[in-house]
Formats: structure tokens, C-alpha cells, sequence
């Protein structure tokens, strides 16, 4: 089970975009990096095709490794928190906010 999970909100914790947050678009478990909308929007220059005649430009998101954001456990402060896991009675896994005590996280 991820950590950090698809539509979490997170705050950039290094980097110039340091104390941004935003919502995960999506992690990329193999290469351990996220998409956060709004952050890391990118430009790429595409060629004039059948399908796009006169060409441009197309906004891209770039992603950022996940060892830099963390997950934002209280939405109105802006609190964040590591995140740990912990096994259930029944054998599964539920992730918990490790600054609150070891809170189960929606």
C-alpha cells in the first residue's frame, strides 16, 4: 500500500515551490515520483500534424520525486505529517498520520 495515494493533498516540503500545496494527479511507484496539479506545469513544442495543423505549444506536468512533499493531515492549518503503516486485526493495512499519534488517515 502507498504512502502518498492518487487525489491526497500535499505540501512541497524542498525546492523552489517550497510550501505550495495541491492535489496528487498521480504516483509513480517504480520511479517514486508524483504529479501535483498546479505544480511543475511544463511547456512542450509540438509540430504542425494532420490533427494539429499549426502546431504550438502544450502544457505538461513534470514530475517530482515523492521523497519531497508531504501529506497535509489538517486542511485549515496546514499541518503535515509522515505516514506510517499499520496492519489491521483482519490483516490489512491502514495508513496512519504519525505527528498525531498514530491517527488513521480517510
Amino acid at each position: 500500500m502507498p504512502r502518498i495515494k492518487k487525489d491526497d493533498l500535499v505540501k512541497i516540503i524542498t525546492g523552489s515551490k517550497k510550501g505550495t500545496t495541491g492535489k496528487v494527479l498521480a504516483v509513480n511507484t517504480k520511479n517514486r515520483t508524483v504529479l501535483i496539479e498546479g505544480v511543475g506545469v511544463s511547456h512542450r513544442h509540438v509540430k504542425p500534424s494532420q490533427l494539429n495543423p499549426r502546431g504550438g505549444k502544450k502544457d505538461i506536468h513534470v514530475p517530482m520525486d515523492i521523497s519531497k512533499v508531504a501529506l497535509v493531515v489538517d486542511e485549515k492549518t496546514g499541518k503535515t505529517s509522515r505516514v506510517g503503516l499499520v496492519k489491521n486485526a483482519d490483516g490489512g493495512k491502514t495508513r496512519v498520520a504519525r505527528s498525531m499519534k498514530n491517527k488513521e488517515i480517510k
